[in-house]
């Protein structure tokens, strides 16, 4: 079988049928779920590795706190916007769709396939690595642990996941609420041992908090890429909004809920590491809340690397889960191979984008390197953030008319959209560095694929045969909205 634009083509033993049913994605996700998602993505590795960064760059523990509430209201801001346009547009694919139906077809291909390429599977490989530096800390204690074995677990960790979201989506979401639980009473530790040292008077982390801030707009920019990298997933939900139960109730409730339970974690998380730690231990330290624990819990710091381990794996859990709808919903467009936007016949998942996004993650991590991967990755998806904001003003200024069960002020995708050119240009114009221009060569590039391809659809029938193959060895078949 086969999904081409209108016509669904399959080859059966009586030659060929142009009438093939297709089926949808069930909606499975409910609240809780939807909690989950967001959450347990959100508290990964981040409040694990990006402290230390956060603290570096911006120089002082007063300043590194304000960096990591402002990190929170803006996802917070910026979640609010997504959820008015989860509700006017209630399609998955996040922000590929909202371009997509916004800004038009050129755009949101270019969001495609930077996301599919270069975003998700460098999101996969940074949360991936996180977890294998942790899971391998307890055995290379005063260490480093060699790139090899670090590298080798990180790619256990994505090809487990990956069969995991291929199988079943009440499996993968139970497993997301599962890991959620344990990461939240894993955090409410350490913010339990961070108040038990503020009563015994462990403050001087807190003396002249502000002193040594560093205030150039480069290191602010870079301090505020390590916090948002933390909060990443706050717009997960949106990637699977044909997946949610109730959509215009259940996104912008499950949003108000996650991020600022997150929020308020992140900041009591952080007062912890600086109670137990002065800022030069907490810089120099390459896993912070394993140092914290060595500190507090003694010989039971172990279990820091065990929770931060498996915090990471839930939020890589759910990357997975959000960024295989990314090609599935391109493809369905026509801006993917077709194969892409096929789900499993009987599972119901949508596997071959999965698969798809495995193997470019397997790729990435080779040469990955987890302070290059935050960097690039927040770089380009606050881009593209911006231009996903810039559609919700176009449709409350061209479109006033347009159902919103949700809506948001006017004044608070503004804010958000400058905030995003702020974090794009700020950088680049305080301290230019090279990586930024290949960045930005790549996601233009897209342009000499979509024109010849794309646009003018040359060699359509150049992957037939290996989508017929595929679609027969996958058992996989063509999927339709679910709106």
């Amino acid at each position: 079988k086969m999904s081409r634009k209108n016509s669904v083509i399959s080859y059966t033993s009586s030659g060929i049928n142009d009438k093939v049913q297709t089926f949808s994605l069930k909606r499975e996700v409910g609240l809780v779920s939807a909690v989950s998602l967001i959450a347990g993505t959100m508290i990964g590795s981040g409040i694990f590795m990006s402290p230390q960064w956060v603290l570096y760059n911006i120089g002082s523990p007063g300043g590194s706190l304000v960096i990591w509430a402002a990190c929170g209201v803006l996802a917070m801001l910026g979640s609010l916007c997504y959820a008015e346009l989860g509700t006017v547009i209630r399609e998955s694919g996040g922000e590929y769709i909202y371009i997509l139906r916004t800004s038009g077809p050129l755009p949101a291909f270019l969001l495609a396939f930077t996301a599919t390429f270069a975003v998700r599977p460098a999101s996969i490989t940074g949360i991936s690595l996180s977890f294998a530096e942790y899971a391998v800390a307890p055995f290379y204690q005063g260490c480093y642990p060699p790139q090899l074995v670090v590298k080798s677990v990180a790619a256990a960790c994505i090809l487990t996941l990956a069969i995991v979201n291929c199988l079943n989506v009440r499996f993968s979401m139970s497993i997301q609420v599962i890991f959620t639980v344990a990461k939240v009473l894993a955090l409410l530790v350490i913010v339990i041992g961070g108040v038990l040292l503020l009563f015994r008077g462990h403050t001087d982390s807190f003396h002249k908090a502000f002193e040594g801030t560093i205030v150039g707009i480069n290191n602010i920019g870079v301090a505020f890429y390590q916090g948002l990298w933390s909060y990443d997933g706050w717009n997960n939900l949106n990637y699977a909004t044909e997946e949610l139960k109730r959509p215009e109730v259940n996104l912008p409730r499950a949003l108000m809920i996650a991020i600022p339970m997150v929020t308020a974690l992140y900041l009591l998380v952080n007062v912890s590491y600086l109670a137990a730690m002065t800022p030069r231990e907490l810089m120099s330290s390459n896993a912070v809340a394993v140092t914290w624990g060595t500190k507090v819990l003694g010989s039971w710091a172990w279990l820091m690397s065990v929770a931060a381990a498996l915090s990471a794996f839930g939020s890589l859990n759910g990357t997975f889960f959000s960024g295989g709808r990314v090609c599935f919903v391109a493809a369905r467009e026509g801006h993917m191979p077709d194969i892409l936007a096929m789900a499993h016949a009987r599972r119901l998942t949508p596997s071959p984008a999965l698969i798809f996004t495995t193997t470019l993650s397997l790729l990435v991590l080779i040469p990955g390197d987890f302070q290059t991967i935050v960097n690039f990755f927040s770089f380009t998806a606050w881009f593209f953030y911006g231009i996903t904001l810039s559609g919700l003003l176009y449709l409350k200024i061209r479109k006033p008319h347009l159902h919103r069960p949700y809506k948001v002020p006017f004044i608070i995708p503004i804010m958000v959209l400058i905030a995003a050119v702020l974090l794009v240009l700020a950088p680049i114009v305080d301290n230019p560095q090279i990586e930024y221009l290949y960045v930005t060569l790549f996601i233009i590039s897209g342009i000499f694929i979509y024109i010849p391809f794309i646009h003018f659809k040359l060699c359509p029938g150049v992957f037939n045969k290996a989508t017929v193959f595929l679609q027969l060895f996958l058992e996989v078949s063509p999927a339709d909205k679910n709106v």
